[in-house]
């Protein structure tokens, strides 16, 4: 997959499958981030083995990923995680992280949306986002989208910097989904700046 788009302010971007290619880019990427960004992330993304390792599981089928480049520079990186087969093969767990001068450019929803429909087409019928508690600007993107908290598991994980935090999960239909993403794209301002 690969589109071209303009983001709410007229910036180009181009939106594609990750590749194996991108082991650089995501490494510049994550290490760019802010520490209070990384703090969040389950993983340590800023050693390169770990990125290649998020590289490597494309090829099993069960992650599908996107980043979002401008000037040949990753901006943003997405992953929609599939269960496969068993009790949960009809979920998918959505990730996404913006870089700071890209947010609340409308590159977030953009991105989103592009995950919603890799889910449709892998018949993925719920989506779970995960977050830490002081999450709280990401809780209140994903609530207006439609997602519902669905529980908080108490001091369930620790963060980058080793301090436990509560783990919430956020769900929601990927139905609903797609009919709130309509509503809310329609609504913002998005659509008057294309």
């Amino acid at each position: 997959m690969e589109i071209r788009a303009e983001l709410k302010d007229g910036a180009g971007v181009l939106v594609r499958t990750m590749d194996k290619d991108d082991l650089d880019r995501s490494i510049a990427f994550f290490q760019g981030l802010s520490a209070e960004d990384r703090k969040y992330l389950r993983r340590d993304v800023t050693r390169p083995e770990v990125v290649a390792e998020r590289i490597n599981r494309i090829g099993s089928g069960q992650v599908k990923r996107l980043v979002a480049l401008v000037d040949d520079e990753i901006v943003a990186d997405g992953s929609l995680e599939l269960e496969g087969l068993g009790w949960k093969r009809h979920v998918g767990e959505l990730r996404l992280i913006v870089a700071q001068a890209f947010k609340r450019r409308g590159l977030g929803t953009l991105m989103a949306r592009k995950l919603f429909a890799l889910a449709e087409r892998e018949n993925v019928e719920e989506i779970v986002v995960k977050m830490m508690k002081p999450q709280s600007a990401a809780r209140h993107i994903f609530k207006r989208l439609g997602f519902h908290k669905d529980t908080v598991l108490t001091e369930y994980v620790r963060d980058q910097s080793g301090a436990i935090q509560d783990l919430i999960v956020m769900r929601c239909s990927i139905e609903e989904l797609m009919r709130e993403l309509e509503y809310f794209m329609a609504d913002s301002d998005w659509q008057r700046t294309r």
